[in-house]
């Protein structure tokens, strides 16, 4: 019999056991920093955002406790949205409610920003809440750490209602900040995007062209590849593919359920490096939010199962000069490109990156994933390089399990910026005695042609 979850006051000390190191090398990638840290970056001209290099923890904090940082009147900035041609460098803010109030004013108020680009950052999908905070990375500085021992002290969190009952889990998801007037209760997590990704392109799709279904209820597009979707209605990732909107909260919090209880069916096709067995592969995926997701064949701990049914796998020609160059496919050097492999599967479980660590780890990386087709090349050259594949070496100790680890982690690639062969081809669902099913247009890889909205 199964043992009862634990609840987030009972589990948080076993999560302060392990040694803060102080920080080494400092990921260019700001997303995976300290919950806790406030990080400014220098922003392009036209940005409305003050100059500052300082690292501060006074963001964790209310206008009641800690002053916000001083800064400079701010000029007249160009909206969020529409969407600006350049991107501006990256920033990423951690913060830590200490009082009810509402999510804009403390935002606004906290980071020195005006309250209508706070509000275009919330539209736009930008700023994410928890009820918990996460445990600080293990480069944290010590302050961080303390700050973040001090929001999530039993003693506190058992005075929250809204986390009783609650496991460490599911207190730490996040969810997007759909409204600037949304209340937050003290020690409530925020991470911001000051600075979002954007993507001009997504103006000169015809979106209407995308719609494949519009009930009461939702909306399903065949969203193109390379074009992320950041909407607050979004209740369905994919890559490339069908994509279902919410119109509303009831449907949203419905689908989710059918989720959950894994009723609904999402068949993928795969555009991958060589052939794959037909059947059900399983893995084993750390649990640990960020990327790159690293998978074993072995049942390891607390890790999650990750299964797939490879349903067909079928040889197709590489992808050619053309469409290539017109999506900017990266093939990360692949030493074989005569042949690809188009694979059907369906998703047994929905883990973030699921099928692309998966296929890598059995030597067929998906054609454009810079990340893991990166690492599949390296275990090809050094297999033992993969702690957790078939020819992992012994350790001697912990210490160097975890430096063979890091080496591993090292050996992937950079997110890749473009396209990857991957598209969400089918999703079906049934609710209340009714079927509903839907199917995306042709892959990228398919066209004879770029398509019209994509030049």
């Amino acid at each position: 019999m199964p043992k009862p979850a634990a609840s987030v006051a009972s589990l948080l000390p076993q999560l302060w056991h392990r040694r803060f190191l102080p920080p080494t090398l400092v990921p260019r990638d700001l997303s995976s920093f300290s919950p806790l840290l406030t990080i400014h970056s220098a922003p392009r001209r036209c940005s409305p955002l003050p100059p500052s290099t300082h690292l501060t923890a006074a963001a964790v904090s209310t206008a009641a406790a800690v002053e916000a940082p001083t800064t400079t009147p701010y000029p007249v900035y160009e909206r969020l949205l529409p969407c600006p041609l350049q991107d501006d460098p990256p920033r990423i803010e951690h913060l830590v409610t200490r009082e009810d109030e509402m999510a804009g004013d403390f935002i606004s108020r906290s980071l020195g920003l005006p309250p209508l680009y706070v509000a275009d950052l919330i539209k736009f999908g930008a700023v994410y809440y928890a009820l918990v905070a996460p445990q600080p990375p293990p480069y944290a500085a010590p302050e961080h750490v303390r700050i973040f021992r001090e929001v999530t002290d039993p003693s506190v969190l058992r005075r929250r209602a809204s986390i009783k009952g609650k496991t460490v889990r599911e207190a730490q998801k996040t969810f997007r900040v759909t409204d600037p007037n949304q209340p937050l209760e003290a020690g409530t997590y925020l991470r911001v995007h000051v600075h979002p990704k954007r993507f001009p392109r997504c103006y000169e799709i015809d979106w209407k062209s995308r719609v494949v279904a519009v009930t009461d209820d939702y909306v399903v597009l065949d969203k193109p590849a390379a074009t992320p979707l950041m909407t607050t209605h979004q209740i369905d990732n994919c890559s490339e593919g069908c994509v279902v909107l919410s119109k509303t909260k009831e449907f949203c919090s419905v689908f989710h359920g059918l989720i959950r209880e894994k009723q609904v069916k999402k068949v993928y096709l795969a555009l991958t490096t060589a052939p794959v067995s037909t059947g059900i592969i399983t893995h084993y995926m750390r649990p640990v939010n960020r990327a790159p997701r690293l998978v074993s064949e072995d049942h390891i701990g607390k890790w999650y199962l990750c299964q797939m049914e490879v349903l067909d796998c079928k040889k197709v020609t590489w992808p050619n000069s053309l469409i290539r160059k017109a999506y900017s496919v990266n093939d990360s050097g692949w030493p074989q490109q005569e042949a690809a492999y188009e694979c059907r599967i369906n998703l047994l479980t929905g883990k973030t990156h699921q099928i692309r660590a998966q296929l890598a780890a059995v030597g067929t990386p998906i054609i454009g994933d810079s990340a893991y087709m990166t690492a599949a090349m390296a275990a090809m050259a050094n297999p033992s390089i993969n702690p957790f594949g078939r020819e992992k070496l012994s350790y001697n100790s912990e210490e160097e399990k975890e430096a063979a680890i890091e080496s591993w982690i090292a050996a992937h690639g950079k997110e890749p910026k473009s396209v990857i062969g991957l598209q969400a081809s089918e999703i079906s669902w049934e609710y209340e005695g009714e079927r509903h099913s839907y199917k995306a247009g042709v892959p990228w890889w398919q066209q004879d042609s770029v398509e019209s909205d994509l030049v």
